[in-house]
C-alpha cells in the first residue's frame, strides 16, 4: 500500500491521518477537504469561538510539528465526487484526481436544513460560525430550532452575550429520546433558570418577515433564526461505487465496507445498523478502521464508549454508555434539583451508562467502574 487517501479534513479524518504514521505506515497520505481551512476542531465553534472568547489559532487540530511529521498532501477546498474502486481513483471538484490503494471515508456531513427556513443559520463548519457570530449584535432576538446539544449550547452562548434567545422543540423536552424524562426535565429547567424562553411541544413551519411560523399561527418575533436539527451524512459522491449506502456509509464491525481498501470513520460511518454523531466517537474509531485497512481484513472489532459532554450555561453535561429512556434511573449523588448529580441508567440488572452534571470527578470513576466492560445493547 504505496497511497492513502483520507477524505475527509476534520477530526475523524486527522485521527485516521495520525494512526496511519503511529502503527508503522510510511507511505504517501492524501488529506481531502471541502474546506479550504486546515483542519479545525468543532466544539468550540457554538461555545467559546461564537462568544468571541477562542482565537482561530486555538482551534486547529494540527500545530507545525504535526504537520512536518505526518507528511500529509494536502487538497484542501475540493470536494470528492467520484470513488472508482476499480481504478483505485477518487476524482475530484476541481477536475483532478487521487490515486489511491486505500481510503478512509471520513467525510462526516453538513447539517440538515429545514424547508421554509432558507436563510436561516446553521452551525456546523468554522465560515457557519463566522456568519452567526456576526449577526449577533447587541439587540438581536435570537430564535433557535431544536433543542438538541448545538442548540443548547448556541443558546447558552447567545445569553452570555445578553441577547433575547427563544429556543423552539419539538419534543415535549429537550433530549427526552436520550436521557428520559427526569433527566430531560434538568435539561429545561437549565434554559429557564438562565432566561432563555424554552417552548416544547411546539411545529414550526417556516420564516416570515416577521420571524418564525409555527403551526399554530403564531410567529415568533426574530431577528436571527438558528436551526439545530441534526446533519445529513455526506454520501452522494459514493454513488456508482459499488459501496452500500444509507443515512451513512455501511460498515461490518471493524469499520470496513465491503471492499477491504476502503473503511469509514466519524459521522459518517455506519456500523452495526447505527451511526453515533460524537467527537470521542471519530476520534475512538481510528486506531480500529486504519488496523485493519492496514491488515487488509476486519482484524479488530470497534466498541464504541458512548462518551459524550455538552457545556451549557454554568456547567458541564457527560454521559457515557447508551442509554435507553425506559432504563432504570438512580441518583448515585445528588438529585435532579443539586447544582451536581451523578446518575446511573440500569437495564436487566446491569449499569449501562453514566450521565453526570458538574461532578467529572465521581463521572469519571464510575464510567471507569461501571463500564470497564461493553454493555450489551
Amino acid at each position: 500500500m504505496k497511497r492513502v487517501a483520507v477524505v475527509g479534513a476534520s477530526l475523524a479524518g486527522v485521527r485516521a491521518a495520525q494512526e496511519l504514521r503511529a502503527q508503522g505506515y510510511d507511505g504517501g497520505i492524501v488529506l481531502i477537504g471541502a474546506e479550504p481551512h486546515l483542519p479545525y476542531d468543532r466544539p468550540p465553534l457554538s461555545k467559546g469561538f461564537l462568544a468571541g472568547t477562542a482565537s482561530r489559532e486555538s482551534l486547529d487540530l494540527l500545530g507545525p510539528g504535526d504537520l512536518a511529521s505526518l507528511a500529509l498532501d494536502f487538497r484542501l477546498g475540493v470536494e470528492a465526487t467520484a470513488l472508482e474502486p476499480a481504478n483505485r481513483r477518487i476524482l475530484l471538484s476541481d477536475g483532478t484526481s487521487v490515486h489511491a490503494d486505500g481510503v478512509v471515508i471520513a467525510t462526516g456531513g453538513r447539517a440538515r436544513t429545514l424547508p421554509g427556513f432558507e436563510g436561516a443559520f446553521v452551525l456546523r463548519t468554522l465560515d457557519d460560525a463566522l456568519a452567526l457570530r456576526a449577526a449577533l449584535v447587541p439587540g438581536a432576538r435570537v430564535v433557535i430550532v431544536g433543542a438538541g446539544f448545538i442548540g443548547a449550547e448556541v443558546a447558552s452562548t447567545c445569553r452570555s452575550l445578553g441577547l433575547d434567545v427563544v429556543v423552539l422543540e419539538a419534543l415535549a423536552a429537550p433530549l427526552a429520546p436520550v436521557l428520559g424524562p427526569s433527566l430531560a426535565a434538568v435539561c429545561a429547567r437549565l434554559h429557564l433558570d438562565h432566561g432563555t424562553d424554552l417552548r416544547c411541544g411546539v411545529q414550526v413551519t417556516g420564516l416570515s418577515p416577521a420571524g418564525v411560523s409555527l403551526a399554530s399561527g403564531s410567529v415568533v418575533p426574530a431577528d436571527v433564526v438558528v436551526t439545530g436539527v441534526g446533519m445529513t451524512p455526506a454520501t452522494e459522491w459514493l454513488a456508482g461505487s459499488g459501496l452500500k449506502v444509507g443515512d451513512g456509509v455501511h460498515t461490518d464491525a471493524g469499520l470496513v465496507t465491503a471492499l477491504p481498501q476502503v473503511v469509514a470513520v466519524g459521522d459518517v460511518a455506519r456500523y452495526g445498523g447505527r451511526r453515533h454523531e460524537h467527537w470521542t466517537n471519530a476520534s475512538e474509531q481510528a486506531p480500529v478502521a486504519v488496523a485493519n485497512l492496514l491488515a487488509g481484513h476486519t482484524a479488530r472489532t470497534y466498541t464504541p464508549s458512548g462518551y459524550v459532554w455538552s457545556d451549557q450555561y454554568s456547567g458541564t453535561l457527560q454521559l457515557a454508555g447508551h442509554p435507553r429512556p425506559d432504563d432504570t434511573l438512580s441518583f448515585v449523588d445528588g438529585d435532579p434539583a443539586s447544582a451536581s448529580f451523578v446518575a446511573t441508567f440500569s437495564r436487566e440488572g446491569s449499569v449501562v451508562a453514566v450521565c453526570a452534571w458538574n461532578n467529572a470527578k465521581l463521572f469519571n470513576r464510575l464510567r471507569r467502574q461501571a463500564l470497564r466492560r461493553p454493555a450489551v445493547v
